[in-house]
């Protein structure tokens, strides 16, 4: 079996590697199954013939799907494009730190740009990072207004979307950064009241743990289950330990992408971009480095499914495994 130190650690690397589908292929089967054994994903019938002049294999056991590729329960299902540009795609999106718009993408691999968003926000799902463990140790909380700068609008659509102050018609997303291990949690939610903002803290903290948030009202009485450090920034940022530089520091990352390279983002899409960002920020440290975080999404690729439907919101989201 191809061993991971012959993987490609370089985006040339990956283009030249990749391009040979025989390849291309056979790391799939090691991210898939790790013991090189193909098993068919209808019935996990190991005992299998292969087609090598199409690259797909047949079940021995009798069922309506015998023949399959390794597409074939992964986010590449029913997918014309070849493993060359799937991979490619997967690459950029998880080494270039600002992100990549699917017109780049368009570009680079002579797909339409409608193939190439459609692409991206696939492969946005494997970057999802969700745990139900709890954070413990020192974690900063902190919110952020999503969206586009009211001067920067016409007067018709700043009209429509701007009918308050603050952060009226931008979207709200929370954030919690472990001090310990540098990883963070964001989600996209409603409001900044105080039963939202709690109740998201309370889901991914463990009491007892120590918190550092700002001085916004909302989390005033979490004091009661953590040790509550609060930061006023209406006179300073720092005050010995005391801060929220951290989660701060990943909100500068996510704006940089969404306003530099995404420039316009739906709030239904919203989570996507989330997943995608923090996924890069929690592995930035991969001690494989670039080819880490490939190989890492990767194995993550398999038991999910996301139709263009689901994307445009014309039919529920499928269940994953």
């Amino acid at each position: 079996m191809t061993q991971s130190n012959q993987w490609p650690e370089t985006l040339q690397q990956a283009v030249v590697y990749f391009s040979n589908l025989d390849r291309a292929q056979e790391f799939l089967i090691a991210m898939r199954w790790p013991d090189g054994v193909v098993a068919c994903p209808t019935c996990g019938n190991k005992e299998l013939s292969y087609l090598s002049t199409r690259r797909v294999w047949k079940c021995k056991n009798k069922h309506p799907q015998q023949q399959f590729s390794i597409k074939k329960g992964s986010l590449f299902e029913d997918s014309p494009i070849g493993l060359d540009k799937w991979l490619t795609a997967m690459w950029l999106i998880l080494n270039c730190k600002n992100g990549i718009s699917s017109y780049e993408v368009a570009r680079g691999l002579k797909v339409s740009q409608q193939t190439a968003w459609f692409m991206l926000h696939r492969l946005r799902l494997s970057m999802q990072q969700g745990s139900m463990e709890k954070i413990g140790g020192k974690v900063e909380a902190d919110e952020t207004f999503i969206g586009g700068l009211a001067r920067n609008m016409h007067k018709h659509k700043k009209a429509q979307k701007i009918t308050g102050t603050g952060g009226a018609g931008k979207e709200l997303v929370v954030g919690l950064l472990d001090r310990e291990t540098g990883k963070v949690r964001v989600q996209h939610v409603a409001d900044r009241k105080k039963g939202t903002l709690q109740q998201h803290v309370k889901a991914h903290v463990a009491t007892g743990a120590e918190l550092y948030t700002d001085e916004l009202a909302s989390y005033t009485g979490l004091d009661k289950e953590y040790v509550h450090n609060v930061i006023n920034h209406a006179e300073e940022y720092v005050r010995g330990n005391v801060h929220t530089n951290g989660i701060e520091n990943f909100w500068s990352l996510l704006k940089r992408a969404i306003r530099g390279t995404y420039v316009s983002v739906e709030p239904f899409h919203l989570f996507r971009y989330l997943d995608e960002e923090a996924f890069r920020f929690n592995e930035r440290k991969d001690e494989d480095g670039d080819r880490g975080r490939f190989i890492t999404a990767c194995r993550a690729l398999f038991g999910k499914r996301l139709m263009y439907k689901q994307l445009t919101g014309k039919m529920p989201a499928l269940a994953t495994t």
